[in-house]
């Protein structure tokens, strides 16, 4: 694994996709060991990590442990060795992003995000933002890898508002994504809505 920075401010957009690119992950997808059980771990919407209903407090342990994260084609969460796969229980999304940087305006604009356990993750075509209600009301998503996602923390969320609403008018039109009232912003050629203007 790349020893990630714990803060993304004095990074480029450029060295944050060539950290992200960098990453090295365990190849949980192609590991098919037998289930052994509960691992007595759960994540709350919050991003912490339980175990026996006690928070891990060591960061180090909770990134170890995304690491061998992986959803399955049921929807349900398991940490996975080559040699045991355990349940994991997720009440929202297993990650939070908790900070976000952007360079660049309309369609030229990138947006990057550092999550709670260490990821960086350029949203794009493969790394989608989608404001979805799963059972907590509306809420924004990241993609952040093969089916895993992360909440957009509420500063995050705040700056990328903040962006949307300022973002400048172009002369042809009140901003330069859809014209339907849908405010949003791009990101590595990709517009992603944040909701309604009205």
């Amino acid at each position: 694994m790349t020893n990630l920075p714990e803060a993304i401010n004095g990074l480029t957009l450029n060295d944050i996709a060539k950290l992200a690119e960098e990453g090295k992950l365990p190849p949980v997808e192609s590991w098919n060991p037998p289930h052994c059980g509960d691992s007595a771990m759960r994540i709350l919407p919050d991003g912490t990590w339980l175990h026996e209903g006690s928070p891990i407090t060591r960061p180090r342990m909770v990134r170890l442990f995304s690491t061998v994260l992986r959803r399955e084609e049921d929807g349900s969460h398991v940490l996975v060795t080559p040699v045991e796969k355990l349940s994991i229980a997720v009440e929202d999304a297993p990650f939070v992003a908790v900070e976000m940087k952007s360079e660049g305006e309309g369609r030229d604009r990138r947006l990057a995000f550092r999550t709670n356990v260490g990821d960086l993750v350029v949203a794009g075509p493969d790394h989608r933002l989608s404001l979805e209600d799963r059972g907590h009301g509306a809420r924004l998503y990241l993609h952040v890898r093969k089916g895993l996602d992360a909440l957009i923390g509420r500063a995050p969320y705040y700056e990328l508002a903040n962006l949307a609403l300022e973002e400048p008018a172009s002369p042809d039109g009140p901003t330069d994504g859809p014209t339907d009232g849908t405010v949003g912003l791009w990101s590595e050629g990709c517009f992603f809505p944040l909701g309604s203007a009205s």
